[in-house]
C-alpha cells in the first residue's frame, strides 16, 4: 500500500524534488502547496502529475495543506522556516522529510532551542522525521559507512570535513531571491525588528554539509570545541564589516578521535563539499581507499549503494538515465527513496532528528568558540535515536 505526500516549497530547490517524489512507486497521491500560485500551476499542468494530484490537493499555505489527510509532509521552504514548520506539521499528525539546515538564523541560542523542541515533538508524537542532509547519501559517504560498518577503517584517528563556498560563486543570488519572496520579506522584517538591522547567520550556522560527514560514518558525535574566524574583508556588503566570513573549529568525539571542520565564505577558490577520514587500518581521501599498503581509486558506481531497480526505472522515466540520480552528488533519489519507504514500511528514516541536531548543535558551538577567541566549549547532545 502506498503513501500520500504533500510538498511544501515549489522553489528551484523544491522543483528539483517534486517530480522524484511522484515518481516513487510507493507514492500514491501527491499534494502541493506554495505561496506563490503559479508554481503550482506549473506542476499541475505536467502530463507526470497528472496521475497522482487531485484538482483539490493545491495550496497556497501550509495551514490548509496540514488540514488534508496526507500522510506525510515533505518541507523545502526558506532555511530560517524549516524547523518551525516541521514541528507544525509533526503537531498536526504528520510524518516529515524537512530540508537542511534545521533553521539558520543568527542567534545561536534560537537554533539549539529549536534543536531540543525537534527531538522532543518527534519523541512525544512517535511519528517518522528525517533530515534531507545531501552529505549522507552521497556515493563517498556510502562507501564510508559500508567500511566503517565492516571495521575496515579500524579505530578511527582524524577527520576533516569543508564546506568551501565563495559568496560571489551563487550565494548572493540565492539571497537575493530568497529575500525577493513575500516570505524573504517577512524574514527581512523579523531581523529588523529583532536585531535593528537585516543580517545574514554566521557561516557555521549552516555546517551541516561539512559535520555531516564525519559525524554520519564514524557514527559519533562531537563532544568539544575551540574555533576561530575571520572577519568579512571582501563582501561587506554581504556579511557586514566586523561579521565572520570564514569559521574553522577543531573537535574532540566521543569516540576519541579528532575533527576539523571548515566552513569558508571568502575564497578564491572554485568551492568544494568534501570530507576525509583516516583509521588506524584504513582511510578514505579523494574517492580514494587507503590501507597501510595501497591505494584505491573508487568510481561512483563503486561507491554508491544502488535504488532498488524499481525505483530507478521510476526515476529514470521523469529525469533521463544520467540524471534519475538528481543533484547534490546523486543524492537527490536516495533521500526521496529512503523517507518514502520508512514512512511505507513503518521503521525509523536512516538520518533522525536526533542526527539532525549533532549536524547542527557542532556549529553553533563553533561559532559561540570563535567569537569567544577559541575558548573550548562543550557541545550538547540529545543522545541516540530510539531504536
Amino acid at each position: 500500500m502506498g503513501i500520500s505526500v504533500g510538498l511544501v516549497g515549489l522553489g528551484s530547490f523544491g522543483s528539483a524534488f517534486a517530480e522524484l517524489f511522484n515518481a516513487h512507486p510507493l507514492v500514491d497521491r501527491v499534494a502541493l502547496c506554495d505561496r506563490v500560485p503559479d508554481r503550482v500551476a506549473e506542476f499541475a499542468r505536467r502530463e507526470s502529475f497528472r496521475k497522482k494530484l487531485r484538482p483539490a490537493d493545491t495550496f497556497r499555505s501550509l495551514d490548509d495543506l496540514l488540514k488534508t489527510d496526507v500522510d506525510a509532509i515533505v518541507i523545502i521552504t526558506q532555511h530560517w522556516l524549516h524547523t518551525k514548520q516541521a514541528v507544525q506539521a509533526l503537531e498536526a499528525g504528520k510524518h516529515v522529510y524537512s530540508a537542511v539546515p534545521l533553521m539558520c538564523v543568527p542567534d545561536g541560542d534560537e537554533i539549539l532551542e529549536w534543536c531540543d523542541r525537534l527531538v522532543s515533538t518527534v519523541t512525544r508524537t512517535g511519528l517518522r522525521y528525517m533530515y534531507g542532509e545531501t552529505t549522507c547519501y552521497r556515493p563517498q559517504t556510502m562507501f564510508c559507512r559500508r567500511k566503517a560498518r565492516e571495521g575496515a577503517f579500524g579505530h578511527f584517528v582524524y577527520a576533516e570535513g569543508e564546506y568551501f563556498h565563495d559568496v560571489d560563486h551563487g550565494l548572493r543570488q540565492v539571497r537575493d531571491n530568497r529575500m525577493g519572496t513575500v516570505a524573504g520579506q517577512e524574514h527581512m522584517a523579523e531581523l529588523v525588528a529583532r536585531y535593528g538591522r537585516c543580517i545574514n547567520a554566521a557561516p557555521m550556522h549552516y555546517p551541516t554539509h561539512s559535520t555531516a560527514g564525519p559525524i554520519w560514518v564514524m557514527n559519533a558525535h562531537m563532544t568539544k570545541v575551540c574555533a576561530w574566524g575571520q572577519p568579512a574583508r571582501v563582501h561587506l556588503d554581504y556579511f557586514e564589516e566586523g561579521h565572520l566570513a570564514n569559521e574553522t573549529a577543531f573537535f574532540l568525539m566521543s569516540n576519541g578521535a579528532t575533527c576539523r571542520i571548515s566552513e569558508w565564505r571568502e575564497i578564491g577558490f572554485p568551492g568544494r563539499e568534501i570530507f576525509r577520514l583516516y583509521g588506524t587500518h584504513g582511510s578514505f581521501e579523494h574517492d580514494t581507499w587507503y590501507d597501510k599498503k595501497t591505494g584505491t581509486k573508487l568510481t561512483v558506481p563503486e561507491m554508491r549503494d544502488p535504488l532498488p531497480d524499481e525505483v530507478l526505472k521510476a526515476f529514470v522515466t521523469v529525469s533521463g538515465e544520467s540524471k534519475a540520480y538528481g543533484g547534490h552528488g546523486g543524492s537527490h533519489a536516495c533521500l526521496v527513496h529512503e523517507f518514502v519507504d520508512a514512512v511505507a514500511n513503518d521503521r525509523t528514516p536512516a538520518v533522525t532528528a536526533w542526527d539532525a541536531v549533532r549536524f547542527t548543535a557542532a556549529g553553533v558551538m563553533a561559532h559561540k568558540s570563535a567569537m569567544k577567541d577559541g575558548q573550548v566549549l562543550d557541545v550538547p547532545d540529545w543522545g541516540d535515536a530510539p531504536v
